[in-house]
């Protein structure tokens, strides 16, 4: 079956919900086979992930992530802001959760979760570490943690983080830089 035979297209829509981070719709498709149904879609405006390393160590954030209400341990991530460039938004948000400025370096694009959103995720790889700070997002309470670089590689290869960006990133710069 080629790409034709497989594609779905819509046919109609509505917003059902739109916030300051997402947007949440609903689309009539037609079916490659020609039947109808619906497709509930979550719209992101893409997002970063950071390997920061330092001295054989990686940057990691402990934080509270409410929509699974438990802390989670994962490398440095946020949003894009309107009209921001992946490079610039990781650069802004390695400073604002670690206090670090580095010279970057793009590893991966890749969708986040494509059976429900659009999300795309941009990793970066940040080296040469120097203190800038930024001032956190006043709803961001986060703890840096520096773990050694084997430990971490080890870890996400015993599935010992819940983040998949934190995995994928930990195992995609091992590869890179063993």
């Amino acid at each position: 079956m080629n790409e034709e035979n497989r594609r779905e297209e819509r046919i109609g829509g509505e917003v059902l919900f739109e916030g300051r981070m997402l947007r949440l719709e609903r689309d009539q498709v037609r079916l490659p086979n020609g039947l109808e149904t619906s497709r509930e879609v979550i719209r992101h405006p893409g997002a970063v992930a950071i390997i920061a390393l330092q001295d054989q160590h990686v940057l990691m954030v402990r934080q509270y992530r409410y929509a699974i209400a438990q802390e989670t341990l994962e490398i440095p991530a946020g949003k894009l802001d309107p009209h921001e460039t992946p490079l610039d938004c990781a650069e802004r948000e390695l400073r604002e959760e670690t206090g670090y400025r580095g010279t970057m370096e793009h590893i991966s694009t890749f969708f986040t979760t494509p059976g429900f959103t659009d999300e795309l995720m941009h990793l970066f790889l940040a080296r040469d570490l120097v203190w800038d700070p930024l001032t956190p997002d006043e709803d961001e309470f986060l703890a840096v943690e520096r773990i050694p670089w084997g430990e971490a590689v080890q870890s996400a290869q015993q599935s010992k983080f819940n983040d998949a960006k934190t995995v994928l990133g930990i195992l995609l710069v091992q590869g890179l830089i063993a």
